[in-house]
């Protein structure tokens, strides 16, 4: 049986739904199509949302011998098959190659397409569920122009499923199909913006449904929620969704919005994925919080370590607390800034030699080399303070660590001054 997302696949622009930011009026992609002068591309985005539709309907607004390929079971002696077709009588107009899935070519396969993708010879449509600046060859991306394919909206999705309902009605004849708005809501919100999956899931339910006594297929949300399993979960723990969930995470909280930072930990939460978020955390308290409240990381460790020993799905529960502690709590990057700076000019500066007087001094003979001489015990001076050069002589006057304005960095920017002017 021919899948149902086959069978209502666009043949016109016009059709394709979403991805307006790319495919709208006047936009880059759609000018593109319409010129017919199509240069070598990377469709970038989530499965389900388009890809292998567009190139598609590229391919049929061109001239040239169109050939597809997927990198997942494709070789490099498939691609030289290719090769050697061109400057045939059937390749006189040149090749559309289509290749699905190209992160899955290693680099010599990707290479095998660069002098054809150059002069012409080959026109390279390429398509990825990963990003490409990761796992494109540079040289073949530097000939490419890189497209971005985003999650369909709910309502976009709706009005493919619309249409499925629509072509298997005429399929049925003397059938008719009554399916409720809340059904189609849900297929469209649990898809996870894939549009495959919510019409592979909508067939499911049209096929397997049985008629009801006035011989029509019912599809209501029971038999929606029974067709469509669990809510797919655009996240991948070795791809672009690992880091940039990690990433909104972060500055959720470094942006005081527990809302949004509970909303993100739910996800890493859902996807199972622990050790990512407590070592997330961890960095947070320190990088962010820092000495704006220097306690939150002794409390956000003792977060985590519960969170290892309980496991999920009890961890949720002090992961959560720590979330919600660390963005509320006030931040100071000052502590990130000053070693970062610090490390910035050992790797570009002469920053010169320890002071003689700062040098290890316990052992005979010390004296003689002039270590340790001249230094200065703290202890032994009011305050427990004593001005005396303590950085190398190239760089005696630097300031790495500047107080970020809260209480705690107040107090000591305050203690600071107080102990230097006493003296």
């Amino acid at each position: 049986m021919k899948p149902l997302a086959d069978k209502i696949r666009p043949n016109k622009l016009e059709e394709v739904v979403g991805q307006q930011h790319i495919l709208g009026e006047n936009k880059i992609l759609n000018r593109i199509i319409k010129s017919k002068q199509i240069p070598n591309m990377i469709f970038y985005g989530p499965p389900g949302v388009g890809k292998t539709t567009v190139a598609n309907i590229i391919a049929s607004t061109t001239n040239k011998r169109f050939y597809k390929l997927n990198a997942t079971n494709a070789s490099v002696s498939d691609i030289k098959s290719i090769i050697d077709d061109l400057d045939s009588f059937l390749t006189i107009n040149g090749v559309l190659l289509y290749l699905d899935e190209i992160q899955n070519f290693n680099k010599k396969q990707q290479q095998s397409l660069l002098e054809y993708t150059e002069n012409g010879k080959i026109t390279l449509i390429a398509s990825t569920t990963e990003n490409p600046y990761f796992y494109v060859y540079n040289a073949l991306l530097s000939r490419s122009s890189v497209f971005e394919f985003k999650y369909l909206k709910k309502e976009d999705i709706i009005l493919s499923l619309q249409r499925a309902v629509e072509v298997v009605s005429e399929e049925l004849k003397d059938t008719r199909i009554l399916c409720d708005k809340s059904a189609l809501e849900f297929f469209a919100e649990n898809s996870g913006g894939d549009l495959r999956k919510s019409i592979n899931n909508l067939q499911l339910s049209l096929y397997t449904t049985p008629r009801n006594k006035e011989g029509n297929i019912l599809i209501d949300l029971d038999i929606a929620k029974e067709c469509s399993g669990k809510k797919a979960l655009n996240y991948d723990k070795l791809g672009d969704q690992h880091y940039d969930v990690l990433s909104a995470f972060q500055k959720s909280i470094r942006g005081s919005d527990p809302d949004a930072a509970i909303h993100y930990l739910a996800r890493l939460v859902k996807a199972g994925d622990l050790i990512s978020i407590c070592r997330r955390l961890m960095v947070i308290a320190a990088e962010d919080i820092g000495l704006a409240y220097p306690n939150a990381i002794a409390i956000v460790k003792a977060c985590v370590d519960s969170a290892m020993q309980l496991g999920f799905p009890e961890a949720r529960i002090p992961l959560a607390e720590a979330v919600i502690l660390l963005a509320t709590a006030p931040k100071s990057n000052s502590a990130c800034v000053a070693i970062d700076a610090a490390l910035s000019d050992l790797d570009n500066k002469d920053v010169g030699d320890i002071p003689n007087d700062l040098k290890d001094a316990h052992y005979g003979g010390a004296s003689k080399l002039s270590r340790g001489v001249g230094y200065k015990y703290p202890h032994n001076y009011k305050n427990h303070y004593v001005k005396q050069q303590y950085l190398p002589d190239n760089i005696r006057s630097r300031v790495y660590y500047e107080p970020c304005e809260n209480k705690m960095e107040n107090a000591v920017k305050a203690y600071m001054t107080q102990i230097r002017e006493d003296r």
